[in-house]
């Protein structure tokens, strides 16, 4: 485990190896004393100016007992097998597909657009913490402890731990702090949820910041890859692709420990975009309605079993385990890359060398640690920190449940 000491010396020496980091967390470059000139951020895509804001804010559609899909309302535990559960149901009109419209924000993430067409999120795109732990149990069939991690890292990383708030896209900090320091950037905030090597979005900076929309041609690359069955194979092979296509074109490219998220969201086009999720078919029509339209395919039926955090770290190890890839990034040019090094005992000369338990501990340690920012994760407020571990020490500290047997070390325990 590293100690603060260690972490702040290698905070030092990682941002002098990736003085380009900083600008993407709103730090400028000589903030270690080499002075140098900072991208002006302000008009980016993604940034605040650009941002859209819809003054009709409603919020997600209330949870109706009509309807109960898988029961998970008010942040609190779903039935957590969720049989027979078509979505949108029958006659629940108000769960429609509705298109965005011009002053709707939307991000990175197909599956969270698609909740939003559908109301199971603010259809404005400002979200909060509730909202995200219902939608992934009643939409999707996520685990609990899973939707509780992808909230909290969202929330935590990008938007605003005390109002619980969220963009789903850009950068909306005038209606999501709470009057927290700092701007909340958004799910488009680079090196933090999001990151480089994407399966359908272009790299930060080859892009100008452009990094939510929809790249049509890295889609039809991913299909070519896939020929009709978007399965686990497929995803590490094509992860792997991606991530040697930034290596040689991006001379910003950054893989960092978070990273580790982009491995577990291709396991979602096979393990919660099917109708009934692992049980279903993840072919190129499915695909198609999540990544072109971003609606629900017709009589769609989520997951039964909850996809929880073991299964999806098990599915992140088989994927980085097909195609094993070094943690670091490019220097500003492209094949300069330099690897991060050590980090505690997970990751090795760049390596992550470990077991799937080891993959939950380190989506732990991402949540809950103020890692570098060479490691994608910024200078990240201390109250962030403990209200995440408020949030997932209750999860990862359970010894009765495979979670809590992994042994995690937890941050901010008082026991």
């Amino acid at each position: 485990m590293l100690t603060k000491g260690s972490l702040a010396a290698l905070f030092v020496a990682q941002a002098s190896a990736f003085p380009w980091v900083l600008d993407t967390l709103n730090r400028p470059r000589d903030y270690f004393g080499d002075v140098e000139k900072r991208q002006d951020t302000q008009f980016l895509p993604g940034s605040a100016a650009s941002c859209p804001n819809n003054p009709n804010h409603q919020g997600a559609v209330p949870f109706n007992p009509k309807y109960p899909y898988c029961g998970a309302k008010n942040g609190l535990p779903g039935y957590q097998v969720c049989v027979n559960n078509q979505v949108p149901a029958p006659g629940d009109t108000a769960h429609y597909y509705v298109k965005p419209g011009k002053l709707d924000i939307r991000g990175p993430c197909p599956g969270i657009n698609t909740a939003a067409n559908h109301n199971f999120l603010s259809h404005d795109g400002i979200t909060t913490f509730t909202e995200l732990v219902d939608m992934q149990q009643n939409v999707y069939g996520v685990g609990y402890d899973l939707a509780v991690l992808l909230a909290t890292l969202g929330v935590g990383l990008d938007g605003d731990p005390i109002s619980g708030k969220l963009s789903i896209g850009c950068d909306a900090t005038s209606r999501t702090s709470s009057g927290l320091p700092g701007p909340e950037l958004g799910l488009d905030g680079h090196n933090k949820f999001e990151g480089d090597t994407s399966l359908t979005r272009n790299d930060y900076f080859p892009a100008g910041g452009d990094n939510f929309s929809f790249n049509k041609t890295l889609y039809k690359k991913m299909s070519d890859v896939c020929q009709g069955n978007f399965g686990r194979q497929c995803m590490t092979d094509y992860r792997y692709q991606r991530y040697q296509e930034s290596l040689n074109t991006n001379p910003n490219f950054f893989f960092s420990i978070k990273s580790l998220l982009l491995f577990g969201a291709a396991s979602f086009l096979y393990e919660l975009f099917p109708s009934l999720g692992d049980l279903g078919t993840p072919d190129q029509t499915t695909m198609d309605y999540f990544f072109k339209r971003e609606q629900l395919p017709p009589n769609w039926f989520s997951r039964v079993d909850p996809y929880t955090i073991p299964l999806v770290a098990a599915e992140i190890f088989a994927q980085y385990e097909g195609h094993p890839v070094a943690f670091g990034g490019n220097t500003g040019k492209t094949n300069s890359f330099v690897g991060i090094g050590q980090y505690g005992p997970y990751i090795s000369n760049g390596m992550f060398s470990g077991t799937p338990a080891g993959v939950a501990c380190l989506l732990y340690q991402s949540a809950t640690g103020n890692a570098p920012s060479a490691f994608g994760g910024g200078s990240i407020p201390t109250a962030n920190l403990e209200w995440a571990a408020s949030q997932l020490n209750p999860i990862f500290g359970d010894s009765s449940t495979e979670l809590g047997a992994f042994g995690c070390p937890l941050a901010y325990n008082s026991a």
